[in-house]
């Protein structure tokens, strides 16, 4: 009787294990579907809109003021806000969230 016992434990310690396993994998794949991709997708999207970047865009930026793209360096530009000629300030390229293409005539 006790083997009995003991082998019905094995099993079901088999399937616990094979249980968690499956569990595991579906929580993996929920994580990439659903977290990992979209995320990855966006910074994508977010890398090409600042690689196309030039001179004269409209642009947003992360806290909401639009302005003018006046100048680019390599990992910073210089914004002009408002009608004021006098307020350029510079920024990262990071802290810009829509760009607007400037029209060309």
């Amino acid at each position: 009787m006790s083997l009995n016992l003991l082998t019905t434990t094995d099993a079901s310690a088999g399937m616990g294990i094979g249980v968690i396993i499956v569990y595991v994998v579906i929580i993996g794949l929920f994580f990439w579907l659903f977290i990992s991709n979209p995320q990855k997708k966006e910074q994508k999207r977010m890398q090409q809109l600042l690689s196309g970047l030039e001179v004269g865009d409209a642009v947003c930026t992360t806290s909401g003021f639009y302005g003018v793209v006046i100048d680019i360096k390599e990992d910073t530009v210089i914004v002009e806000f408002g009608n004021n000629k006098n307020c350029r300030i510079p920024m990262q390229k990071t802290a810009i969230s829509q760009v607007e293409k400037a029209e060309k005539n």
